[in-house]
């Protein structure tokens, strides 16, 4: 693998640059981001941080998703890393386990040796743990995953809206009724992890991967019967296709009004009321419908992400881009973060700050039941070895919903896939 030789002889330079002194004498640190979403957010801690340190100042670069990633990578290969940038679950075992993200564990030791451990979540301090256990991110955010409604085709279709008592029996019939009165879609199950099937496996009381993470769980009796009910839900006429998915995002579906329901993440709604002012007004977030006979559990679950704020092992301004770090995970940082409406702090307790960034808009969205689900989160389904299985896994699911394996067959597949690479 190109990537670890290069790092390993990166780690040999011991040397790292994109941070320097400008012409006036201040320490210029690069932070870089992937979502345009949250950038007046990232300024505002910028802001905030800048006051208190003058000789400090911090250039703010977002790139896409994509383009992010491709920068990262050539970027830890030739030891060219920012100074302070972005972690996703995804990609964090792969830094960590080759050396390129600073440990953290220690970083608030002289205020507090047990400060992660009383202000973040549990879920949320695995998200910026490498497979040593250490923490090679601050926590930034926590996230879950709502049901996204549209209020008027509810009422058109005399349909209660989605609450608490809601089951997966309530979700069908609802969008069946929904498609009778109207003609467009009820709820649009797409073939996504996250914002898809993930959650209803656990809330069935199954899993992908085991406690320990070194198995998949796909052939367990709750999970077949999570991704049983799932897969089918496309053999329902208020349902599209993995075909109509291939051309149309659910999101892009929901707002122009094509179907009534889908599952969107909190840090998404923020940006959705902005760039869609015509459907204020009309739809809103509820809490995820429940299993109703989980083999396990009480049937409630919801993924839970979360980011965090990392730098390089062996950038030349480190003492610098810690210090930010330090200041993005305190208190004060978190609160400027939440307030904007960047995303929901993982910082416990200031939950309420996001909720209060959505004041702006004249119409109150019911947002607070996205914080209420963390009393059910689950940690987003990650492992070392994610990055060997993850399409793999995600191309069987398609041969599934096509009919070209048997669901039988294709969890079986998708059972080896995860446990091969797993092995050491």
């Amino acid at each position: 693998m190109r990537f670890c030789a290069v790092v390993l002889l990166a780690l040999l330079s011991l040397t790292g640059c994109g941070s320097k002194e400008t012409a006036d004498g201040k320490v210029k640190l690069s932070f870089q981001i992937w979502d345009t979403a949250q950038r007046a957010g990232m300024q505002a801690v910028i802001d905030e941080y800048e006051k208190t340190h003058p000789n400090v100042t911090i250039d703010l670069q977002v790139t896409s998703w994509d383009e992010y990633w491709t920068k990262l990578d050539a970027a830890a290969e030739s030891n060219q890393l920012p100074d302070i940038f972005w972690m996703h679950t995804n990609q964090i075992l792969k830094y960590a386990d080759y050396g390129m993200l600073a440990d953290v564990t220690e970083l608030y030791d002289d205020e507090d040796p047990e400060y992660y451990e009383k202000h973040f979540s549990e879920i949320s301090l695995g998200n910026a743990r490498g497979s040593d256990g250490r923490l090679y991110g601050v926590p930034k955010d926590k996230d879950t995953v709502g049901l996204v409604y549209n209020r008027a085709l509810f009422d058109q279709a005399g349909v209660a809206y989605p609450d608490e008592t809601w089951t997966w029996d309530t979700l069908c019939e609802a969008s069946a009724q929904i498609y009778e009165k109207t003609g467009k879609y009820g709820y649009m199950a797409y073939a996504d992890e996250q914002l898809g099937y993930w959650n209803f496996v656990y809330q069935a009381g199954g899993c992908i991967l085991n406690e320990d993470k070194t198995k998949a769980g796909f052939l367990e009796l709750a999970t077949r019967k999570a991704m049983e009910f799932y897969v089918n839900l496309q053999k329902e006429p208020w349902c599209p296709d993995q075909n109509y998915f291939a051309e149309t995002a659910p999101g892009n579906a929901f707002f122009s009004e094509q179907g009534a329901m889908y599952l969107e993440g909190n840090w998404n709604l923020m940006s959705l009321r902005e760039n869609n002012a015509e459907m204020e007004g009309k739809w809103d977030v509820a809490v995820l419908p429940k299993c109703p006979d989980p083999e396990k559990g009480d049937g409630r679950a919801t993924i839970s992400n979360g980011l965090s704020y990392a730098t390089g092992a062996h950038g030349k301004k480190l003492s610098h881009a810690l210090d930010f770090l330090k200041f993005c995970g305190s208190e004060e940082g978190q609160r400027v973060q939440g307030l904007s409406g960047a995303a929901i702090p993982a910082y416990e307790g200031l939950e309420d700050t996001w909720i209060s960034a959505f004041d702006k808009f004249d119409y109150k969205m019911n947002v607070e039941k996205c914080t209420e689900m963390f009393a059910y989160g689950v940690q987003s389904v990650n492992n070392a070895s994610r990055p060997n299985w993850k399409t793999q896994v995600n191309d069987t699911l398609l041969k599934i919903y096509s009919g070209s394996l048997t669901l039988d067959e294709g969890l079986a597949r998708m059972q080896q896939l995860v446990d091969e690479a797993a092995e050491p």
